[in-house]
């Protein structure tokens, strides 16, 4: 690691000291937004493409989700977030959209939203797309509801995908502040709660032009969708090696017992470990295949959920308190294995390709 990748290592490590573990348990209990952890990601240049080829900038916005993930998923999860909605306005034809909107991303200024979840689902042939879109001259007129979008608020944006027709689809940045535009809070969520969901019902909101990121939302869903699951994977990672960590943490308790559990810390570190060397050979010989970067999403997923069950059994009664660590870490694995694409949605894909 040079010089500048320490630095930027400590920067990442003190801001998740200082403005993310003292609030944990208030993002877990209290559906608390960590938004100023987010947007301190971006003032300290953590979100920075400049100077960074594909592969940097993929692998560095990786180490970040996972780094954070270890501490909080549903704060990694929200990176995510916003991480999605970067690679959107990177890859963007509009340079209007582009030049005006990713300063703003990289730097903190302004935090967005995927809302591709049902376009995934749409383009797996598992929904209808929920959106709907008349074109005008100037842009184009959205309706319809998205049921769930996470890491909204003020000053955030949202990526999304309407259909023009039976043959045209369309993909846009929204803001959450615009007319026509009813967000609804949803935090009845067994985990994860703090990760600033809403509903989102559009009624006639306009999009002018300069804010379609593309007129053929199909071939850009394609080009996106490697990077957009990529950004996925370490937070089951993060996951996965913390409670690594929590299983080496109880050992001796009860005069060692844990040594007779079947699934023991070596065993998940194995596992991850010969999954990050899979990572490694993605990206040593740019294998970007969606079907391959699939199964390694659903070998995470299960993964995380093995990891975390092994870590609430070796804690024992201890792991069934409300607020502990463990028990977090087993909703946030549940969460993950329902996050699009989903264990099913992976399944179906890795199926049809087999």
């Amino acid at each position: 690691m040079n010089n500048f990748a320490l630095k930027k290592s400590k920067i990442l490590k003190d801001l998740i000291e200082q403005d993310l573990k003292p609030y944990v348990k208030k993002i877990d209990v209290e559906a608390f937004y960590a938004e100023n952890f987010l947007k301190k990601l971006g003032e300290a240049g953590l979100f920075t493409s400049v100077n960074k080829s594909q592969k940097e900038l993929i692998l560095d916005g990786m180490h970040l989700v996972e780094e954070t993930a270890k501490t909080c998923m549903t704060t990694a999860f929200c990176l995510w977030c916003h991480l999605a909605a970067l690679t959107y306005v990177r890859n963007t034809s509009n340079e209007v959209l582009h030049q005006k909107f990713l300063p703003l991303l990289e730097n903190g200024e302004i935090l967005a939203a995927t809302g591709l979840s049902n376009p995934m689902k749409y383009y797996a042939g598992l929904e209808d797309l929920h959106l709907s879109a008349e074109p005008t001259e100037r842009g184009y007129f959205l309706s319809g509801v998205l049921p769930a979008v996470s890491n909204l608020g003020e000053n955030h944006w949202i990526g999304v995908v309407a259909a023009v027709n039976e043959n045209k689809r369309v993909m846009c940045f929204v803001p959450c502040q615009i007319e026509g535009l009813k967000m609804k809070g949803k935090v009845e969520f067994l985990g994860v709660n703090g990760s600033a969901t809403y509903s989102c019902q559009f009624s006639n909101v306009f999009i002018p032009k300069e804010w379609v990121l593309s007129e053929d939302a199909d071939e850009f869903v394609k080009a996106i969708r490697p990077t957009f699951v990529l950004y996925q994977l370490p937070l089951g990672v993060g996951v996965t090696k913390e409670s690594i960590s929590s299983i080496d943490h109880v050992e001796q308790r009860q005069n060692g017992c844990n040594r007779y559990l079947k699934k023991q810390a070596y065993h998940i570190l194995n596992e991850v470990q010969q999954f990050q060397k899979k990572i490694e050979v993605l990206f040593e010989e740019d294998l970007f295949n969606w079907t391959e970067i699939a199964k390694l999403r659903l070998e995470i997923a299960y993964l995380t959920l093995d990891a975390v069950q092994a870590n609430m059994l070796h804690c024992g009664s201890s792991g069934y308190l409300n607020e502990c660590a463990s028990s977090r870490r087993l909703r946030e694995a549940y969460f993950f294995a329902n996050l699009t694409p989903t264990v099913k949605h992976l399944e179906k894909i890795v199926n049809s390709c087999s």
